[in-house]
């Protein structure tokens, strides 16, 4: 009889799925890492060890999380969890901005529907609702957050509101107060009339706008040389709204100016003949075709330094604007466009103040915080620049129309130019010279602490360096007040006789302390007097009530956190955010430590790119295009959206959509099926049966030697944070020398050689130790899945109940073998060759399986040398082999990048062994066994009772 050999080979046995089911499996995990306190467990673990600290850029509290919050909480969370396998203490404690102007729109939204005035809401009312809103969003983004897979000290996360975090934000205005870096100052500053509030840089968004454009007469009224008698300075601007506000023009003086005379114009021209016009001459062509001049005659060319002391008429001279219009010069004015002259209105623009400024102009008030002028402006009282809702209001064509009417405009047209707009309201901006609180880049020397702080940091990318580094050089002093209600007000009082902060530390902590304890609504709630104390009397003081820029807080957030936490420490070894916070949390990070600590808070800095689409677009609802994080991992799982990010090469854009998760779900399969084949293929594997290194064939070798190649790799990855490159190397490993060649060459062994063979052994202490690595390698990434795979083998009653507590392992040097490298990277050439000649012939239908073949190789002499000892029929997956020196015979296959290999195919010769299915002449030998080749035969005899 003939008997059933199955039960005798050693196939695959575990419980681990092929089927993750991972949006089902995951939350199981989170439930069973917050039972056993796994966070807490972690901390314990690495007391004493060297700490690792990224600090949180805090999100804002005002929203579902999107893909792009997914992206930058899941590359902190592989980063910290990777430092913490490294043998790192890394602390992640994960933080939240909670005040500003995006939380305060949303209530203003709540009143305004109601048809209520949100100013006649009583404040401490309205902040409270304010705190109530950012805290529901917190709950709920930590929720979401977590079920990424993001580990962290969720129990005590950190929030700008709380009344610690508000009392050490005070204390940091106080100290750039009391160290001279904090004044107030009129300066122009980007102004919302649609929030009425100044905005910072990192607030806004620049997006293409229509302008009108005038061209507008100044009549000279005073020439400083002959030559500008009776003519006409002519103005470009695209914001014709600012001309009530003009109190002087600027002028290039390098540049070359002409007067000209009118001599003929178009029909509809609102040039007039014989008049003459003051213009650069880089620029008189293009302002002719513009006003319609079809003729004109150069009378005088003048170098603009001719042009100082020169003094014209505003256009709407006689009807409240009386004042001379004095030229002056500004080494910002350019050819590039326009006419070469600037009309100057220092209430309205950064070089506009400055130059006015440095000659002694007055700033003239001419628009209100709403958009509309002031009641003291002639003709245009009331006339709004923007209406409350953004759009354009009244005041551009009441401007324009008095102009023209007083004979002053020459042309106008339109423009479509970038604009910066709110990025809350997303109405366009207007610059507003305004009483606000600054910080001073100069004071203590700011700009160059920051500069030389930045050259001490490390940039990944390294380009990162540059990009702030021409922003610090670059910027005006910091403008850190807000004209608002919800946040930490700038609490100082002023000296109403002479207009200086009180610098009284006694003071200063007395606020500070009071806030600690009952938060900052204790500036409105409080009588003044309790914080003056008894030195001073609140009648000489006002209270400052202007709210303190979210950056300015969230900048400040290394105070509180790093700084207040014994877990933590400072400054930290990481800051990681999108790369627009080079102009936002990296650089008023940077900012508030330089002015306050003479350093950067941080060692290093790491950026990503933003996430589009798969063809490349910005997200939008209108594009149908917005992939939603909860949707992927309803869909998929959070390993997927993991998997997805270290994919991505993040240090640039990175792109998403459904296509692109499909795939990433089928590079998942293969890593998981890595997984599944080592826990299958590990079954009831036990100390005992593990081997010595020295004992181990060539080939187990090799893959201790790629081990530790890949150790390498790893460590080096997470110290360069590239996790892009360290995860295209596992999956590699994992898809090309595991799947596609070692475990399909060992398979044979695994499955049919005696247990107790030095080569089985071998396989399964090998597979051992990759497993072993495999999961902690990968546990940064699939934290789910490498947890499964790991619960699986060992269960959760262990010393080690968890992947995520467990380090990185410390391959032995030993296991390093370039030379045995370089050998087998020959071998599998010269497989290469053999297994596409077996490809053909199975693709021809001359066998089936590759055991049914016994191929005769021809090598040249080198290549057999480098053979020697290698059972290449055993590497082939052939029942036998034939390898012969010489030259490569015709007909032979042969591969080009594989020169002096050629292969013959030929019938495997025997028969077929039952059990393992090679084709052999021994099989019919063995008397109790016929049917099988004599290692079956032999394995078979010593059985373990078990496998019987």
């Amino acid at each position: 009889m003939t008997r059933d050999y199955k039960s005798t080979v050693f196939l695959p046995r575990t419980d681990f799925p092929m089927r993750a089911g991972l949006p089902a499996k995951e939350p199981e995990l989170l439930r069973r890492w917050a039972e056993q306190g796994l966070h807490d467990k972690l901390r314990d673990l690495s007391a004493g060890r060297e700490k690792f600290i990224l600090h949180d850029g805090p999100p804002y509290a005002n929203g579902n999380i999107h893909v792009g919050h997914a992206v930058n909480k899941i590359l902190k969370d592989v980063v910290s969890r990777s430092q913490q396998m490294l043998g790192k203490d890394s602390v992640y404690v994960p933080g939240w901005d909670c005040h500003g102007l995006p939380i305060e729109w949303k209530i203003e939204e709540k009143y305004r529907a109601a048809g209520q005035d949100k100013d006649e809401v009583p404040i401490l009312q309205f902040r409270a609702e304010c705190r109530q809103f950012a805290q529901e969003w917190v709950d709920i983004q930590a929720e979401e957050f977590q079920r990424l897979g993001v580990m962290g000290d969720w129990s005590h996360p950190y929030m700008t509101m709380t009344f610690p975090a508000e009392a050490t934000i005070v204390r940091e205005i106080h100290k750039f107060l009391m160290n001279g870096g904090l004044y107030k100052g009129a300066k122009p500053v980007m102004w919302s009339v649609v929030e009425k509030t100044a905005l910072a840089e990192a607030e806004v968004e620049y997006h293409d706008h229509t302008s009108t454009t005038v061209w507008v007469r100044f009549p000279v009224s005073a020439p400083a040389t002959p030559e500008l008698d009776d003519a006409s300075v002519v103005i470009w601007t695209t914001t014709p709204w600012t001309l009530p506000g003009n109190r002087a023009i600027g002028y290039g003086p390098d540049m070359e100016y002409g007067v000209f005379k009118v001599a003929a114009v178009a029909e509809g021209s609102g040039a007039r003949v014989g008049e003459r016009l003051v213009v650069a001459t880089a620029l008189a062509g293009d302002l002719a075709k513009t006003a319609g001049i079809t003729e004109w005659r150069q009378l005088y060319t003048l170098p603009g330094a001719r042009l100082a002391d020169t003094r014209c008429a505003h256009p709407l001279h006689g009807q409240g604007y009386d004042f001379p219009v004095p030229l002056l010069p500004g080494d910002f004015v350019t050819a590039d466009a326009g006419t070469g002259f600037v009309h100057i209105a220092p209430g309205h623009g950064e070089d506009d103040f400055n130059l006015g400024r440095r000659h002694g102009i007055q700033v003239p008030q001419t628009v209100d915080d709403d958009g509309s002028y002031y009641p003291h402006v002639p003709l245009f009282a009331g006339k709004r620049v923007y209406t409350p809702a953004g759009k354009p209001g009244d005041a551009n064509g009441a401007v324009i129309s008095a102009i023209a009417h007083a004979g002053g405009l020459l042309a106008k047209g339109k423009l479509v130019h970038s604009y910066p707009h709110s990025w809350r309201s997303k109405a366009p901006l207007i610059f507003r010279t305004t009483p606000q609180w600054f910080i001073s880049m100069e004071t203590n020397e700011l700009r160059q602490v920051a500069l030389k702080a930045i050259d001490d940091t490390r940039w990944v990318p390294p380009q990162g360096r540059n990009r702030i580094a021409s922003m610090i050089e670059n910027r005006p002093d910091w403008c850190i007040s807000r004209q608002r209600a919800w946040g930490v007000p700038i609490a100082l009082f002023i000296d109403r006789k002479t207009g200086e902060p009180l610098k009284d530390q006694a003071v200063l902590d007395r606020i500070a302390d009071t806030f600690q304890t009952e938060g900052s609504d204790a500036w409105f709630a409080r009588d003044p007097q309790f914080f003056l104390g008894d030195a001073y009397a609140a009648a000489d003081y006002d209270q400052v009530f202007d709210i303190v820029d979210v950056w300015f807080e969230s900048g400040s957030t290394h105070s509180f956190v790093l700084e207040a936490r014994p877990d933590l420490q400072w400054p930290a070894s990481l800051y990681l955010e999108g790369s627009d916070q080079h102009r936002g949390w990296f650089h008023s990070s940077l900012l508030e430590s330089c002015g306050t600590r003479g350093r950067a808070p941080y060692d290093a800095v790491l950026t990503h790119g933003f996430v589009l689409d798969e063809q490349g677009r910005k997200m939008s609802k209108s594009l149908k295009n917005v992939t939603a994080p909860q949707e992927v991992v309803d869909k998929y799982g959070a390993d997927i959206l993991r998997l997805w990010v270290v994919g991505s090469d993040y240090s640039e854009d990175l792109r998403i959509g459904p296509e692109i998760l499909k795939s990433q779900a089928d590079l998942y399969r293969r890593l998981r099926n890595t997984l599944r084949y080592l826990l299958g293929a590990l079954a009831d594997f036990s100390e005992e049966e593990r081997i010595n290194v020295s004992e181990m064939p060539e080939l187990e070798r090799w893959v201790l030697h790629r081990l530790t190649e890949l150790d390498g790799t790893v460590r080096q990855g997470i110290h360069d944070y590239d996790f892009h490159s360290l995860f295209t190397a596992l999956h590699n490993f994992c898809a090309v020398d595991l799947s596609a060649f070692y475990f399909d060459v060992r398979k044979d062994s695994l499955y049919c050689d005696r247990p107790d063979s030095v080569r089985r052994r071998s396989v399964r202490t090998v597979l051992d130790q990759l497993f072993s690595c495999l999961t902690a390698w990968l546990a940064p990434v699939l934290c789910f899945t490498t947890e499964e795979a790991w619960l699986s083998r060992h269960g959760g009653d262990g010393p080690l109940p968890s992947v995520h507590l467990r380090t990185f392992v410390d391959i032995p040097p030993e296991w390093s073998s370039p030379e045995l490298a370089e050998k087998w990277e020959t071998v599998r050439d010269v497989r290469r060759v053999v297994t596409g000649a077996l490809e053909l012939e199975r693709a021809n239908k001359r066998i089936g399986s590759s055991l049914q073949s016994a191929p005769v190789v021809t090598v040249t002499p080198e290549l057999h040398a480098a053979l020697e000892g290698i059972d290449l029929a055993e590497v082939a997956i052939t029942s036998a082999i034939r390898v012969v020196d010489g030259p490569v015979p015709d007909g032979a296959f042969t591969l080009e990048d594989v020169p002096g290999v050629g292969v013959v195919p030929e019938p495997a010769d025997g028969d077929k062994c039952e059990r393992c299915w090679k084709v052999l002449p021994e099989v019919g030998t063995d008397a109790a066994h016929p049917s099988l080749c004599h290692r079956c035969a032999d394995a078979v005899e010593h059985m373990p009772e078990a496998a019987e």
